[in-house]
This record gives structure tokens, sequence and C-alpha cells, in this order.
């Protein structure tokens, strides 16, 4: 069984979306979208800075349209007009913004109203970011109660609780400074991200508004394949229900560990993650032995990742084929 992945906010390396724009259509594909969210994907994914994309009403959409187009290039089959063979995964899920990308892989929204979506995410984002400067870090290590109880200890939130022993801490410069200074017990190493505020916590409250007001213009269908949310690690059936919880995950922290919790129980053999892809495919290469996993970074991969899927048939579609 395969699950398709897809990456939050930091995956983003300067001229990332290059090789993917010489695939035949693909320029044009992603000039549409520009066109339609008013911001240059062509330039920031090719030409631009790391501070550049550094940026969240920059990064966001950037992410989720690298997502799209590399599954796209996949053959992933919520896209008509898809590459290669038809690749129907057994699940699907992103990490923060990444949650977007996997809605419209599950056909919950259609490419240009997720990049819609998410343009209105990263700059809602990116204002309630700039009322107070703030930060991310990633604890690598140590027992995670412990490291909770510190994280309470110096008012930071804990943003993102990874698994495979990562916990991302979220809250003011000054905050993340003391991090630095006294770091858990255990904790070997805590390392800054590269996003430009303290995403999924109080800090983002005001962005919850505004997404809430953007989402009543949306029509979700439900999920046609396992939608498995960020939240909790619950699977969703309901595509208004996803469509609520995108709005208020902003404000609330990532359980990738309850993720990859799910993904063991739904017998996933198999995972890939999507262009930018690597960080979610290290988490699962430690939380869940014995799945083979996969990271999109170039189109060099697809050959490799269809002959991986093409291993990981789901119980449903070999009942099908029967």
């Amino acid at each position: 069984m395969l699950v398709l992945v897809a990456p939050g906010q930091g995956a983003q390396t300067p001229g990332f979306l290059t090789p993917w724009l010489e695939l035949p259509g693909a320029a044009d594909r992603v000039a549409a979208w520009s066109d339609a969210i008013g911001l240059d994907l062509v330039h920031y994914g090719t030409q631009a800075d790391a501070d550049a994309i550094r940026d969240t009403a920059v990064a966001q959409p950037l992410l989720v349209a690298a997502g799209i187009l590399s599954a796209a290039a996949l053959g992933a089959y919520c896209f008509a007009d898809a590459a290669g063979p038809e690749i129907v995964p057994g699940a699907v899920a992103g990490h923060s913004v990444g949650e977007i990308t996997a809605a419209a892989f599950a056909g919950i929204l259609d490419d240009t109203a997720a990049l819609r979506l998410v343009r209105k995410r990263g700059l809602a984002m990116a204002d309630a970011a700039a009322v107070t400067e703030t930060g991310m870090a990633a604890l690598l290590g140590g027992d995670p109660d412990v490291t909770l109880l510190h994280l309470e200890k110096l008012g930071l939130t804990p943003a993102n609780i990874n698994g495979a022993g990562q916990i991302v801490a979220a809250g003011t410069l000054e905050q993340l400074a003391a991090l630095n200074e006294d770091k858990p017990e255990g904790v070997r190493k805590v390392v800054a991200l590269k996003v430009a505020g303290a995403f999924h916590t109080r800090h983002m409250a005001p962005a919850v508004e505004t997404l809430a007001a953007a989402a009543t213009e949306l029509t979700p269908a439900d999920p046609r394949v396992t939608y498995v949310s960020n939240k909790d690690g619950q699977t969703v059936a309901s595509g208004a229900e996803v469509l609520e919880r995108l709005v208020g995950q902003v404000a609330n922290p990532v359980r990738w560990d309850l993720c990859m919790e799910t993904f063991g129980k739904l017998g996933v053999t198999a995972l890939v993650e999507v262009c930018p892809g690597g960080t979610l495919t290290g988490l699962a290469k430690r939380a869940l032995p014995g799945v083979k996993t996969l990271a999109l970074k170039t189109p060099a991969d697809l050959d490799a990742a269809r002959e991986l899927i093409a291993e990981a048939s789901t119980p449903a579609a070999d009942a099908a084929g029967a």
C-alpha cells in the first residue's frame, strides 16, 4: 500500500523547481497558476535566492505548486493530464501547508483552488508573523515527555510533534534564544528552521479568521482516497471537515507522529514524498521500519518512484484485478 505525502515549509531551496519545468507542459501549467494567484511561481522557483523564498507568502504557494506538479508527473490519478500510468495511492497526507497539497491529491480541491487557498494562507500568516518577531527550531533527540515539559517552562509551543525523536518548538525569538542556552535534557541539537514565524501557535490566530473567510468561497469534494489529517492522525472522509481542519491547523500543532502511527495501522508498505522531498522520508525511515521510502527531488527520481509503487499495490487494487 502506497501513501503519498507532501512536505511543509522549510523544504524549499533556491532553484528547486527548475528541472521540473523542463517536463512537457509543466512551464505552461505553472505560468497559468501564477496568473491565477498573482505570484510569479516560475521566477521564485528558478531564480530567487534563499531569502526571497523564505518569505511565507512565497514559500507556501511555491511548495504546493511543486507538490502538485511532481505528483502529476508521477501519474497521480486525480490530475486529468497526469503523465505516465495511473497511480492511485492508498492514502495521502501532508505536513503543515502540505495538507493543502494532499487535499489536491485526494480530489478535495482542484489544483487552482488549492493554489488560491494557499496564496491567501501564506499572505495571512505572513501578516500575522509580522506582528511579533517569532520563529521555530527543531529539537533532535531526547525524551518527548521531558522535552514538552521543558518547552512549557520556557513559554514555547510544541508546534510540530514529528515523531522519530523530533519536536519543533515555536515562539518569540527571545524564547528561542533561551532554548539555545538551556536545552532539554537528552536533546543533542537545536536547529533553527527556515521559516519566518511561529506557525501552528497562538501567534497565527489572526490568519485563522482570514482563512475561514476564504474557505466559504470553496466547495470541497469528499476525498477519493484515504485522507490522513495532521491535526490528530485521524482519517477524514468529509471534504467539508478537511477544509475546516485546514483552516484551524495554522494555529494548532502538527501531529505528524500520529499520522505515521496511522500509516502503520493502515498497512502502508511504501511512502513517496513529492517535491521538494526529503524531510518526511527521513522521519519515516526512523519511525516506520520496513516501509520503503522515496523522495521526489528531481524528475530523475520518477522512474524509481514508479518502480517502488508497482511493488506496493494496495489490497483493494489486487482484489479489483482478481
